[in-house]
């Protein structure tokens, strides 16, 4: 099905929506930007554009690709325009209001055939989907920023999206060059609902002057590989959108684990989101960033000193290992899913189910068992899989 249509419509041309115009037009469908007037089209114009631009002097696309691909795509400010489009994604901002006009327009606009896509990154696919006389034909296709760069594609279901949707959506991720994961909807859906949480005990650990900020990023970044600590990637997504997807996810399972730290809340309060606004936990406004000094604290002495016969990096690690392994238990996703949203999504060198596998089920459920003791955080129980790993390891039934 998905070789016998190359239309396809984009409505939002912000950051994400001009990536997602400009990988489908890479790909070799023909594209209809779609945006509220002729300002915004402008913009969204220049955004995609500026990236084409940028990759031919990379060298990445010749000038002929670049001037191709642009051809392939029509910018307007009408959604009657997308009237003959097969496939139709949403990448308006995370405002249910907003997108409940998009989804009324879009259903009215286009052909009972058309598939309707929303790339929402924390809200309902299943309520957006409602908002439409087509619910089998509503699929999450939820992209990475930025898009042309990101591999990954979390293709979401809902109770009402028909098998043939999610098989033509999952084929589009593919033809389009990006791996899929399908998972049902769900608050966070796989790398959020893991990533974020993750972030939010980095905040956490700061807040309780555990940890420095560079100590808590090089902690990360020293022992498990990845290209950021969780406070630069704060910064980096946005304490604003940080926020957003905790409380969605506390929302929906009313985990304490999902509680967005005080911290968070009242950097939000405050303005400082990070590289967007020039502040957050680090100036990027030019300033130098000097390295705090290390707090003094009990708790601080006791990590920094492994009296709990953990470290920080054990500490900021294991539990998001542990969230996985959750995750994987409830089966939401597998552990091959779950690792490839985390290494296509994220950027992780190693998905938190090969974590596990390297640094053993029993550092890991030791670490939420001292972290508990020491009301660092609330005591836990390993997730079932870990428990069965160490169940295995010591021959116990």
């Amino acid at each position: 099905m998905v070789q016998e249509f190359d239309k396809v419509g984009v409505v939002g041309l912000g950051a994400m929506g001009a990536g997602i115009a400009e990988v489908f037009a890479r790909a070799g469908f023909s594209v209809t930007g779609v945006e509220i007037d002729a300002a915004a089209v402008g913009l969204g114009r220049d955004r995609v554009h500026r990236s084409l631009d940028k990759a031919v002097s990379k060298g990445k696309l010749t000038d002929s690709e670049r001037d191709s691909i642009i051809d392939r795509v029509v910018f307007s400010a009408e959604r009657e325009d997308l009237a003959d489009a097969d496939f139709v994604v949403e990448a308006v901002p995370e405002r249910i209001e907003i997108k409940r006009d998009v989804f009324a327009d879009l259903d009215r606009v286009c052909p009972p055939g058309t598939i309707l896509a929303t790339n929402t990154s924390s809200l309902s696919v299943t309520e957006i989907a409602a908002l439409t006389g087509r619910s089998d034909k509503v699929v999450g296709l939820h992209f990475f920023n930025p898009a042309p760069v990101m591999k990954l594609v979390e293709v979401v279901s809902t109770v009402g999206a028909s098998s043939g949707t999610l098989e033509v959506a999952a084929e589009v991720a593919k033809r389009i060059g990006k791996t899929p994961v399908v998972v049902p909807d769900r608050a966070g859906f796989v790398a959020n609902a893991l990533l974020v949480p993750y972030i939010n005990d980095a905040i956490n650990v700061y807040e309780r002057r555990i940890a420095s900020r560079e100590e808590i990023d090089t902690a990360i970044t020293k022992t498990a590989g990845l290209p950021m600590g969780p406070l630069t990637l704060a910064d980096l997504v946005g304490l604003d959108v940080c926020l957003a997807v905790m409380d969605v996810l506390w929302e929906e399972f009313r985990d304490p684990r999902c509680a967005a730290t005080p911290l968070l809340r009242r950097m939000v309060a405050a303005g400082l989101l990070g590289r967007k606004s020039g502040r957050g936990f680090y100036d990027h406004t030019g300033a130098d960033n000097p390295a705090e000094e290390p707090p003094d604290g009990r708790v601080a002495r006791i990590v920094r000193d492994r009296e709990g016969d953990f470290d920080l990096a054990d500490l900021l690690l294991d539990p998001h290992i542990d969230d996985a392994m959750r995750m994987i238990s409830d089966a939401y996703a597998s552990d091959r899913d779950v690792d490839t949203a985390m290494r296509f999504g994220c950027g992780y060198p190693k998905g938190p189910a090969e974590l596990l596998v390297e640094r053993g089920a029993t550092r890991v459920a030791r670490t939420l068992r001292d972290a508990g003791s020491l009301g660092i955080r609330p005591p836990r129980t390993p997730a079932p899989l870990v428990t069965d790993m160490l169940s295995n390891a010591t021959g116990t039934k």
